[in-house]
């Protein structure tokens, strides 16, 4: 069992209110969400007027790579990575991460072209041993050009964190890349390639591509109906892009980069994925559509705190202040949206009967001016976790 505790004075974020009240939590379950003061007892956590919002779910962060590989070609030991993105995730306000984990590159020296077996196996005895703040699941990134792809999956089949699978492929000239020059200072800036590494890159890409892109596809996208596996794709640039994508039966698309594709997606029942970088930087950093731009249009669902933890809370204030999204709309993008596109319907919202996955959100005045929402507290099932 575990302790009953209730939350007193705050304002609580629900599905589609606001409300100043209290609410009281039994056995890691939320049993009653009141107005007013307090639920029945006169002691428990003052939220002093703070906001009390469902735990974030994060279904798409690389942030756990970068622990692994914080510098090009420097590997980091699977434990110690694991406990500082676990500690930045939910210090984030992320009660519930999928850590994506790549697999497939041509590229033997990259982390995604390296086996995957040790990470897993530290992140059932982490879990096992209590040692994690968030509930982890795994998003697994098939990179469908490469040759190693499938072999490197082998260690994910059948493992009972598998929750999404993505369909990506990064050939520059299309889709992400598109713009050749961008995919060019991404590699040479994050990757550490050489120029000359680079250019040789983009011409063994395109061989790759015709070779092996579409026999994984076929792969994944059958693994996926056979073992109920949650299917996204990635990148998607045209109407063509998605409309294949629903057909093989993904429900999620990944950072479509243009308004068409996302009003496709949409129109097709799937739900957007788009960054938290995105909103907060003002726009994408591959040139691509501006997440508040389909804000404004209605085609956004989901935030992803992709490469930066911190950028959920911040990207859905943001829209909240630019008056793209209410409060409680802004909120759903990260945590009761995100829940439901992977089959969790237990979490990501402040109701009666759902887990107490939860956080204190304060906004602060900045020295300089403005203001900034600041995580204060989190729990997980009802335990504090930060």
């Amino acid at each position: 069992m575990k302790p009953s505790i209730s939350f007193l004075n705050g304002r609580v974020v629900l599905a589609d209110e606001v409300v100043n009240g209290s609410i009281r939590v039994e056995d890691g379950r939320i049993a009653a969400v009141e107005s007013g003061v307090g639920v029945g007892q006169a002691t428990g956590h003052d939220l002093d007027g703070d906001y009390l919002m469902p735990g974030f779910v994060e279904i798409h962060t690389d942030n756990f790579e970068r622990h692994l590989m914080p510098r090009p070609k420097v590997q980091w030991a699977e434990t110690p990575a694991l406990l500082a993105h676990d500690a930045e995730v939910a210090a984030a306000g992320i009660t519930t991460v999928f850590d994506a984990l790549g697999v497939g590159d041509a590229d033997p020296e990259s982390l995604r072209g390296g086996a995957w077996q040790q990470v897993l196996n530290t992140i059932d005895t982490c879990s096992e041993q209590g040692l994690l703040r968030a509930d982890h699941h795994l998003h697994v990134r098939c990179e469908l050009p490469a040759p190693n792809t499938i072999d490197l999956f082998a260690p994910f089949h059948g493992h009972p964190r598998l929750s999404l699978i993505s369909l990506m492929d990064h050939t520059p000239g299309q889709r992400q890349w598109e713009d050749i020059e961008q995919a060019r200072v991404y590699y040479t800036g994050k990757k550490g390639w050489s120029l000359e590494k680079f250019q040789r890159q983009v011409e063994y890409a395109a061989e790759l591509q015709a070779r092996y892109a579409q026999p994984h596809r076929a792969y994944f996208v059958d693994y996926c109906r056979a073992n109920g596996i949650a299917l996204a794709s990635h990148d998607d640039t045209t109407e063509e892009h998605v409309r294949q994508a629903h057909a093989e039966g993904a429900s999620v698309s990944e950072f479509p980069t243009t308004v068409a594709a996302a009003r496709t997606a949409r129109e097709h029942g799937m739900l957007t994925v788009m960054g938290g970088p995105n909103v907060v930087r003002g726009g994408s950093h591959s040139g691509n559509v501006a997440a508040s731009e389909l804000a404004r249009l209605g085609l956004l669902d989901i935030l992803s705190s992709d490469y930066v933890p911190g950028s959920l809370l911040g990207a859905a204030m943001r829209l909240v202040n630019d008056e793209l999204l209410s409060l409680p709309e802004a909120v759903a993008t990260v945590s009761r949206n995100p829940a439901r596109s992977c089959g969790l319907g237990d979490r990501g919202e402040i109701r009666e009967g759902l887990r107490a996955d939860l956080i204190q959100v304060r906004v602060v005045d900045l020295p300089r001016g403005g203001q900034q929402a600041v995580v204060r507290a989190a729990w997980r099932e009802g335990l504090r976790v930060i």
